[in-house]
C-alpha cells in the first residue's frame, strides 16, 4: 500500500478542537513533526479537513 508522509507546518494554538483533536489523531504533536501514514480514504479525509496547517507528500 502506498504511504504518504505528513508534516505540520503551522501551529494548532488557537484552532477548533475538531481541527487539533484530526491533527493529533494523524499522530502529530509539535510544530515540525513528521510522521508516514498509509494512504487510505480516512486518512485522506483527516488530511482534507487540516490541509492548511499540513505538508503532504506521497512516498
Amino acid at each position: 500500500m502506498a504511504k504518504i508522509r505528513i508534516k505540520l507546518v503551522k501551529s494548532i494554538i488557537g484552532r477548533k478542537k475538531d481541527q487539533i483533536d484530526t491533527v493529533k489523531a494523524l499522530g502529530l504533536k509539535k510544530v515540525n513533526s513528521i510522521v508516514e501514514q498509509d494512504d487510505t480514504p480516512q486518512i485522506r479525509g483527516m488530511i482534507n479537513k487540516v490541509s492548511f496547517l499540513l505538508e503532504v507528500e506521497e512516498i
